[in-house]
């Protein structure tokens, strides 16, 4: 054991008191976008959510998830970071998953299994309401865009209407197998969705060594955000666009071409899935900059992802349906309903406040810790090992996010919608000393969330 010398200060201790400068600004953010969103709503009601910044009504209520949620926090965080450094790789990719599928559960059930999951898709905002219209699959597409618009005959409900039809397809999938209802797409939105904090592990390790992977693997398993992974389809959407860039990375750093085809055809599925995540090019961009080295010794592999990358694009283009007229009509149909609305100046900094809450005070300490690193890396003409690599790919996943934010295509909500960006955040916890109170502090933020507000949409 290492004595401190009288006097001396330990490093970690500024490096802590500079992390929390770095959290005051966030909570009063958060404050902030309370205070300022009721005062709209209460004035002129245009904010249109029940509890700003958050979709949601204030409602203190425990449920049958309640003591799951609450053990599987406290195990985590006193076990966590050292089971983390000592599992066999494969090993913790196997706790990661479990780990986070049963925050998620244990969290959604805190509404119960009625409100909690087995409603969450079916109400009239959601894909479930339109499973019956879909007998005719390729005929559906062909007429998808002539249902967009609110004033169209039959229009789609909002949730529809808002995402190219891959994200309703796969629920029509899932119900021709017989998996119907709500409780089923619920569980299937949890599964895969669970899966995502497997791909970013991935990703972190292929770019920027296991140290980093394993220190961040708690932080993805138990994080805020598990409060609208379950159950919401943008999850399931989160988990796509992550293994897309999680193969993409173990292409360009030298496993099999195969990767980069199955990365192709994830990206590809992604944009179909949401016109938002089109924007995920800046991580994929940030990973080809990252494995620059591999991509010159090997440029071939651009041949493998763009053939899968057109898979699902042509395939629906030949069923007739048209992306681009699709976007177009749903920017219109966009402005017709609540965002027409909604003030911009309130919601392009109301949206950082959300992405505080689902990712977390150790996210925004992350993150400070993850610009320190690049400045330094700066200084010094390059980013700095495995440090700068991971600060590089969070930096990345934090502009996709705000030109999403400046777009003023995310007005509220993003609580939910910026759950695929959220994820890329969260390795940012990587670079924090005494990670169990940090990891203490994320449970916490997730159970009075959970437990304080109806969080449905």
């Amino acid at each position: 054991m290492i004595r401190q010398r009288p006097g001396h200060r330990d490093p970690r201790d500024s490096r802590g008191l500079r992390d929390l400068y770095a959290v005051v600004p966030a909570v009063l953010l958060v404050t902030a976008a309370v205070l300022v969103g009721r005062h709209i709503q209460a004035t002129d009601h245009s904010l249109l959510v029940g509890w700003p910044p958050l979709i949601g009504r204030w409602d203190p209520h425990v449920g049958p998830g309640t003591p799951a949620a609450v053990a599987l926090a406290v195990a985590t965080v006193a076990y966590g970071p050292s089971v983390a450094a000592r599992l066999p790789w494969r090993a913790l990719l196997a706790a990661s998953w479990a780990t986070a599928t049963a925050w998620i559960w244990s969290l959604a059930l805190i509404d119960g299994w009625h409100r909690g999951v087995a409603v969450r898709l079916t109400t009239r905002f959601e894909y479930l309401q339109v499973i019956d219209r879909w007998h005719d699959i390729p005929a559906t597409l062909r007429d998808f865009t002539r249902h967009i618009l609110i004033d169209s005959p039959d229009n789609w409900p909002a949730h529809t209407a808002g995402h190219p039809p891959a994200a309703t397809l796969t629920f029509v999938l899932l119900d021709r197998i017989g998996l119907r209802g709500g409780g089923w797409a619920g569980a299937w939105c949890i599964t895969v969705g669970a899966t995502g904090c497997l791909a970013v592990l991935v990703a972190v390790r292929a770019l920027a060594g296991e140290r980093l992977a394993r220190r961040a693997a708690p932080f993805l398993a138990v994080t805020p955000a598990a409060v609208w992974m379950g159950t919401s389809a943008d999850g399931y959407f989160a988990a796509v666009a992550a293994w897309s860039v999680a193969l993409l990375a173990l292409a360009v750093t030298g496993r099999s071409l195969w990767w980069a085809a199955g990365s192709g055809l994830l990206f590809g599925l992604t944009c179909y899935l949401s016109y938002g995540l089109t924007l995920f090019v800046v991580i994929g961009a940030a990973v080809l900059w990252l494995g620059r080295r591999g991509v010159r010794e090997r440029p071939v592999l651009f041949v493998p992802w763009l053939a899968g990358a057109a898979v699902v694009p042509v395939a629906f283009t030949a069923a007739g349906f048209d992306w681009w007229e699709a976007y177009r009509l749903l920017v219109e149909r966009y402005y017709q309903g609540a965002a027409g609305i909604r003030p911009y100046g309130y919601w392009v900094w109301a949206n950082l406040a959300c992405t505080v809450l689902i990712t977390g005070l150790a996210t925004v300490a992350g993150l400070r810790r993850a610009g320190g690193v690049l400045l330094a890396g700066r200084r010094g003409g390059t980013p700095a090992g495995e440090d700068g690599r991971a600060a590089l790919l969070v930096t990345a996943a934090l502009v996709a996010l705000l030109a999403a934010d400046l777009s003023g295509m995310s007005k509220a909500e993003t609580e939910r919608i910026w759950l695929p960006f959220a994820l890329w955040l969260l390795p940012a916890c990587a670079f924090l000393d005494r990670p169990r109170g940090w990891l203490a502090a994320q449970a916490v933020l997730a159970l009075l969330l959970n437990h304080l507000l109806a969080t449905g949409w």
